[in-house]
């Protein structure tokens, strides 16, 4: 999905200082965006924000839905640019068509990854399509470290078969979890994984000790490592814990996503759909995506026109880093 807010925020982003955590779950709450393009719709976004830029690479969390698309017309994002990320798509409900410039053409429907690397330059369309009554998913972002941030553009998608833990479903569509690994690979140490909880079960997972993990929560009430995380709440978990438990506070099933990395050491810069390491790598992905230079492709089979960069802001980036801990 394109980042197509009408006043994209700038961020140079950096790691935490890694001290000691407390307390030991951070609850980072969710702020309404609302996307344009030629479909608007508002997302619910808790990375980046003020209080934490990055979970491992993962450093950009959309969560969108349940919404009627008799009402809201569905999602039709016109071909976009991406540079020195990862985009993961994965969806609760409803189904949405993917073209990229690689030339593939791809449905993501719920339970299937599709994990897009821009590396140093690719673009991409996403619409739902008419089988769709209700769209509810996330759209993620990984970003990528500094000797791959040029890598091919390449296109992967993959089913994760559901392992079951206590009176959890798991699936794990990036990484280990639950003895189980997925095959997609990733640039640095990543885990992704839905969860669904049975009512008032709980669940204790081994986990990397060296990553930090976040909890997104879809529906129900989860208690993650004795905080209590609601829907749309993100919980952040820093570096240290060789479990993770989880329990669903509600008499009804839980789902949440689970995300998790090393910590991300490098400095970044973020803006509109680009990740580069400097302000200068921003402008000049936006001129070659103004003047449609070979660096991104094209995309066939989209009805319309791609959409046009933002301004740019009129100063320099400036630094926004994880916060200290404690």
């Amino acid at each position: 999905m394109s980042n197509v807010e009408v006043d994209p925020a700038e961020l140079r982003c950096g790691a935490a200082d890694h001290g000691e955590a407390a307390p030991p779950v951070d609850v980072l709450t969710a702020r309404d965006v609302p996307l344009g393009g030629p479909r608007g719709t508002t997302v619910r976004r808790t990375l980046p924000q003020r209080a934490r830029t990055l979970i491992g690479a993962w450093c950009f969390i959309d969560h969108y839905g349940p919404d009627n698309v008799a009402d809201t017309g569905g999602m039709d994002v016109a071909p976009h640019p991406h540079t020195g990320l990862q985009t993961v798509s994965w969806l609760f409900s409803g189904e949405i068509e993917h073209r990229d410039s690689l030339g593939s053409h791809a449905l993501v429907r719920p339970g299937e990854l599709n994990l897009m690397t821009g590396g140093y330059g690719i673009c991409h369309s996403e619409v739902s399509t008419t089988r769709t009554t209700t769209l509810h998913g996330v759209q993620l972002w990984v970003v990528l470290p500094e000797e791959h941030r040029h890598t091919s553009r390449d296109f992967r998608h993959y089913v994760p078969s559901p392992v079951r833990v206590g009176g959890a479903d798991i699936r794990v569509f990036l990484g280990s979890l639950a003895g189980d690994t997925s095959p997609v690979r990733t640039f640095t140490p990543l885990l992704g994984a839905e969860l669904v909880l049975e009512p008032r079960s709980t669940v204790t997972l081994p986990v990397d000790a060296a990553f930090e993990h976040g909890l997104l929560v879809d529906q129900g009430d989860v208690r993650m490592a004795g905080t209590l995380l609601r829907p749309a709440e993100l919980g952040y978990l820093g570096t240290g814990n060789h479990t993770l438990t989880l329990t669903n506070e509600t008499d009804t099933p839980a789902r949440a996503v689970l995300l998790g990395g090393m910590p991300f050491e490098e400095q970044i810069v973020m803006w509109w759909n680009f990740i580069g390491r400097s302000h200068e790598d921003i402008v000049e992905a936006r001129e070659a995506w103004q003047n449609a230079s070979d660096r991104f492709g094209r995309v066939d089979g989209y009805d319309g026109d791609r959409l046009p960069a933002p301004a740019l802001p009129k100063a320099t980036i400036s630094p926004r880093t994880n916060p200290p801990r404690h």
